[in-house]
Formats: structure tokens, sequence, C-alpha cells
């Protein structure tokens, strides 16, 4: 709700009512309240590509994907809706009531993201692998507790900041989906609301992007933290115990 009001505030209100900065802040914002939110119930699953990447990494059992997926893809779903409602008025007063994909008074991007038009079908997907790969990457330097992980009570704030510089310097191409359940549930929206299936084939038919990246971008992540982080991070074994007697610790 936060994200995407945010982006219709600034693409309806013609640049008055806000700038890129405030859709980076509006997303941040929604994150650190979803993270809070959902924290101590689900450890805030709010992303599909991520939930799917603990439970290929053992870290989540595969029975609560299903239960996680729905309420990721519902909340989204909602959300475009809540904000469709919100904006309704000034939506039809921005297209003269019709709701276009691209072209001078375009709206779809207010819901779900879609390429620059300098953007090759193969630099979208690059740009939200490497963005999805710094997202999960810094997720999991932050809640290292091993390494210098976040003070407690901080994590939710500084994911959003994460969330925040990811869009600052890595929205240009695409609008930073790193997210399917952030992009499908409002694409489907809008094609139910008025833009028709023009979401699913305006970018060289992007909708697909969006899905595949993210999961491997999200696995990519793991995997340089697991190799360049975690595996050097290791408590060292005690020496002088080669007998398996217990190490006395004096001062």
């Amino acid at each position: 709700v936060f994200g995407l009001s945010s982006v219709a505030q600034v693409v309806l209100g013609g640049g008055r009512f806000g700038q890129y900065i405030s859709i980076n802040l509006g997303f941040g914002i929604g994150v650190t309240l979803g993270i809070h939110a959902a924290g101590g119930i689900s450890g805030a699953h709010l992303n599909a590509a991520i939930t799917l990447t603990h439970c290929l990494l053992g870290n989540l059992p595969w029975k609560k994907l299903p239960a996680y997926l729905a309420g990721q893809f519902l909340g989204s779903f909602m959300a475009a809706a809540t904000v469709f409602s919100l904006y309704y008025d000034a939506l039809c007063d921005y297209t003269k009531g019709n709701f276009t994909v691209t072209g001078p008074t375009a709206t779809a991007s207010i819901f779900s993201t879609y390429p620059a038009p300098h953007v090759s079908v193969l630099g979208g997907f690059f740009t939200e692998f490497m963005a999805t790969m710094m997202l999960l990457l810094g997720i999991l330097v932050i809640h290292d507790e091993k390494n210098n992980g976040a003070l407690k009570g901080t994590q939710a704030l500084l994911t959003g900041i994460l969330v925040l510089g990811i869009g600052m310097g890595m929205g240009l191409n695409t609008g930073y989906a790193i997210n399917p359940s952030r992009d499908l549930p409002p694409r489907i929206f809008t094609a139910i609301a008025g833009w028709g299936m023009d979401v699913f084939t305006a970018g060289h038919h992007w909708w697909w992007i969006p899905l595949i990246a993210p999961v491997l971008g999200s696995l990519a992540g793991a995997l340089v933290h697991k190799l360049f982080i975690d595996f050097h991070n290791q408590p060292d074994l005690e020496s002088g115990n080669e007998k398996g007697q217990p190490v006395v610790e004096t001062s």
C-alpha cells in the first residue's frame, strides 16, 4: 500500500506531489512496517523469491510454502485494489477514463513494473537478478549474528533502508520489482480492472522476468554470502584439547 500509493501520487500528480525518491521511501517504509507486523508471526516473509530460497536451503519447511505464497499474493493483490480505490477519481481524471499500459497517460506502471524503453530483455533480466542478489545478501548480513549483525530491534529499519538503497541505485532499468509476489498480483489486478491483457504483452512479454530473475538472484545472494562471508566466519576449534579434555579458560 505504501509503495504503490507513492507511485500513484508521483504519476497522477505530475511530479507536483513527489519525485522518484518518494517512491523509494514509500517502499522502504512499507517493508519496515511489514517486518514489524509479521516478524514475530512468520519471520516476515514478504518476498516469494526469498521464501522459496529458504525452502531450497532447508531453512523453512516446504509445507509452509503454499500458505506463505498465498498470504504474499493475496496481500499484494489487495494492496493494488486498495490503491486503485483510493486514487480511482485521479486515475479517471488523468487518463480520461482510458487505462493504458503505454503512451503519454500510461498508468499500469503504478501497480507493476515495466522495463524502460532502452532496456533489452537480457539487460532487464540481469538488472532484476543483481538487485535481488543484493537484497538477499543485505538481509543475510543484517541478520548475521556470527558476524557484525544489526542491533536487536533495528533489523526492520535497516532492511527498509536496504530496499531504499536498491531503489535509489538500481531502479532506472526495470523499476526494481525484486519480488514475484510484489509484481504479479497487481499485474493480474490491472488486467481485471480495465488495463486488459496488454499488461502481459508489454515490454516484450516482460511479466515473467520479475518472477524468474528474483528467484535466481536470491539463490545467488545466498551463495555469495555462504562462500565469501559465512565460510570465513566459523568458530575456531579450541586448541590444546587433542585428547578430548575440557578446556579451562583462565584470566
